[in-house]
């Protein structure tokens, strides 16, 4: 399983404005605090936005905001709203998958490891990540 820098980006910025939720958050604060290319963050704070994870203000007091509790918010959620699809195989999702002979069972694996990350991904949430990360302590299974 991959997980993309689309995802890895979006979590750690989440997790930023989690941890200092008093005022709105720029842009470029949290890609320097996270050593995010600002560029790329920008993008994924369009697909935040979209999702309704993160809401926004323009002007000189303006920044960013959890457009929800932390949480409120999983990382499963963030996962699905940055990168479309939580879980494929070249492209296709496990259960479209078919394959011949021995390797037919296959698709049950893929769907069963689906099923595993998901399970820990829905069950974590951006507030348990900005918590964890302030205590230095690591999300475990």
């Amino acid at each position: 399983m991959q997980i993309s820098a689309r995802v890895d980006y979006a979590v750690r910025a989440l997790a930023e404005l989690a941890a200092d939720s008093a005022r709105p958050l720029t842009c470029e604060s949290i890609a320097s605090a996270q050593e995010i290319p600002f560029r790329f963050l920008k993008s994924v704070f369009r697909d935040l936005r979209s999702a309704g994870l993160v809401r926004s203000q323009r002007g000189c007091e303006g920044g960013y905001w959890l457009g929800r509790d932390a949480a409120e918010i999983s990382v499963a959620e963030v996962m699905t709203a940055v990168d479309g699809a939580f879980f494929t195989v070249r492209g296709q999702r496990p259960e479209a998958l078919g394959y011949p002979g021995a390797a037919a069972g296959l698709p049950g694996l893929w769907h069963g490891v689906e099923s595993a990350a998901e399970t820990l991904l829905a069950r974590t949430t951006i507030a348990d990540l900005a918590r964890q990360g302030a205590d230095g302590k690591a999300v475990t299974a």
